[in-house]
């Protein structure tokens, strides 16, 4: 994620002279049936189905010959509907541009039109980074929450007509033409809501909406699932699995017993996950990430346990 075209292809070539790449197919019936590759395999994906993956890795993909495999947030295909994270984000960003408010500030707005949360307090202390204060505020509510964030913040930190174009979300074309070129297409939810946050209902409806979009859309069975921001816990996995996925997905090491094949971790890479003290591609930590080296002994920063509650 967040990576330019050039870091991507010396990922691309550092991976392949020690690797072998293959689809997630491939990965999935081994795994299914609990057999080994001979040699070091890899698969390529990419979540949330911005239109940047078209338009600079896909024509990469196919120069290789490399198979990938791409997840989509299907709500928002062809649209020009944001990620609520993105316009989160953006809104954040334009309140805290200029110093035109405090985070403290933002809460307080928040809190008046009787948004709460249990770390508001908290969030409130923090330094005004976009970034970090849209994480934080995600981290715990549901996506109707999260709306009634959005729109109460829009209500004072308009973005205008800004169309943010590098935000824009795949077309159902395009997503057709990556099939047809043999990328693996798999769903990434509905509306990219943070499972773990919602109820029961909600990841029912979210997983097994969206693939009925892509089969009906596709014309093809769609059996891969990746949660977003790699939430998941016993429920999330259980929700996905009753959808009718074989595999699903995640961005840690945690895996769940009950659903091995609901929890299978991958490695996220993105333009600075692999460079030098100069800001230049290292294969020394290329290897170091490629092997798990930095996650030893760390704990996933989300909660995979279930909620005492719904």
């Amino acid at each position: 994620m967040l990576i330019s075209t050039r870091m991507f292809e010396q990922h691309l070539d550092w991976i392949g002279l020690r690797y072998e790449f293959v689809s997630l197919d491939e990965i999935g019936s081994h795994m299914e049936a609990g057999r080994s590759f001979t040699k070091p395999t890899a698969a390529v994906a990419f979540d949330d189905g911005y239109s940047d993956v078209y338009e600079n890795a896909f024509p990469l993909l196919v120069k290789k010959g490399i198979p990938a495999a791409v997840f989509v947030v299907t709500g928002l295909m062809g649209t020009q509907k944001m990620q609520i994270h993105d316009k989160l984000y953006l809104l954040l960003k334009s309140a805290f541009s200029d110093a035109r408010q405090t985070t403290r500030q933002v809460v307080e707005l928040l809190q008046n039109a009787d948004i709460v949360m249990p770390k508001m307090e908290a969030i409130g202390r923090m330094q005004p980074n976009a970034f970090f204060v849209m994480a934080a505020l995600l981290d715990e509510v549901s996506q109707v929450q999260a709306n009634r964030m959005i729109q109460v913040l829009e209500g004072s930190f308009g973005l205008g007509d800004c169309r943010y174009e590098g935000l824009a979300s795949l077309t159902w074309e395009m997503l057709k033409e990556m099939q047809s070129a043999g990328m693996t297409i798999g769903s990434h939810t509905r509306s990219h809501a943070l499972l773990t946050n919602e109820s029961t209902e909600k990841m029912a409806e979210e997983t097994a909406r969206s693939r009925r979009d892509l089969e009906d859309r596709l014309r093809m069975k769609v059996e891969h699932f990746a949660y977003p921001d790699g939430r998941h816990n016993r429920d999330a996995a259980a929700a996905v699995s009753a959808a009718g996925y074989r595999f699903a997905y995640t961005t840690c090491l945690q895996r769940d017993p009950e659903y091995p094949l609901m929890t299978i971790p991958r490695k996220v890479l993105w333009e600075k996950s692999s460079v030098d003290s100069d800001g230049r591609f290292s294969p020394a930590m290329m290897a170091c990430q490629m092997n798990w080296v930095f996650d030893l002994g760390s704990t996933c920063s989300h909660n995979h346990t279930l909620p005492q509650s719904k």
